[in-house]
């Protein structure tokens, strides 16, 4: 995603004290194009309704969405990106988020975790975290909520 960047001249003082752009310069301002990586969000959820709300408001706050609908499906493309984590479901069919994160670890793949879950007891927590999660959240999740973890697992300043 890139953005536009307006860098103005310095202006000069000529003789006569009218005002101008220094001479040498283009009269117009110029305009230079930036390429900025936005925060990358892998999204794990077999739940189509969930990863499609959660990447319209990732989107939305200039995060950079990847959802994939199954655990195999995310661990078969899955990158060691700077800049990025997961958003990651706990109950899934198949693979749960445990199995996700350990695939992860044994990958060597250190990318910073939030798994969500509907489930929200001391035990699941305490899993989550055993397991390397740097956050937890509890669904439905505040939107809010989730933008703030994302930018404090990856160190980032995205608002909405």
């Amino acid at each position: 995603m890139g953005q536009d960047l307006r860098q103005l001249l310095p202006a000069y003082a000529s003789p006569d004290r009218t005002v101008g752009i220094a001479p040498g310069r283009d009269r117009r301002p110029e305009v230079v194009k930036r390429e900025v990586a936005a925060t990358v969000v892998y999204i794990v959820d077999d739940d189509a309704a969930v990863r499609e709300g959660f990447a319209r408001l990732l989107r939305s706050a200039g995060l950079a969405p990847r959802p994939y609908g199954s655990p195999e499906q995310f661990l078969e493309e899955v990158i060691n990106t700077p800049d990025a984590c997961v958003l990651l479901d706990i109950t899934m069919p198949r693979m749960t988020g445990a199995d996700v994160q350990a695939r992860l670890s044994s990958l060597e793949i250190a990318l910073p975790v939030i798994t969500v879950s509907a489930r929200d007891d001391a035990e699941t927590r305490s899993w989550a975290r055993e397991l390397g999660a740097r956050m937890f959240l509890r669904k439905p999740v505040d939107d809010q909520a989730l933008i703030d973890a994302i930018n404090w697992v990856t160190g980032s300043n995205h608002d909405r």
